[in-house]
């Protein structure tokens, strides 16, 4: 029937630091984000993941064809066509 009080003291302030961890959290996301000024260096064929397409896909090929036997890049079973 009686409230301990210092029960109550701890969940008082563990909701006021659950409050404040999460409005931390939110607010920390808030400075993220690319500047229009930024977008002209990350738009670089340099920055790309692949910067020339038709030189991945041919350095892809001579490997997967030197590799046939083994699988290449990934590729489950191996050259003989025993899957």
């Amino acid at each position: 029937m009686f409230k301990n009080s210092k029960n109550s003291g701890r969940n008082t302030s563990m909701r006021f630091m659950t409050i404040g961890f999460v409005l931390i959290t939110v607010s920390a996301c808030t400075s993220m984000g690319i500047q229009p000024w930024e977008r002209d260096l990350l738009a670089k064929d340099s920055m790309q993941l692949i910067p020339d397409y038709l030189d991945n896909f041919m350095d892809e090929h001579i490997y997967f064809s030197k590799e046939a036997s083994s699988g290449g890049q990934g590729v489950g079973g191996g050259g003989c066509g025993c899957n």
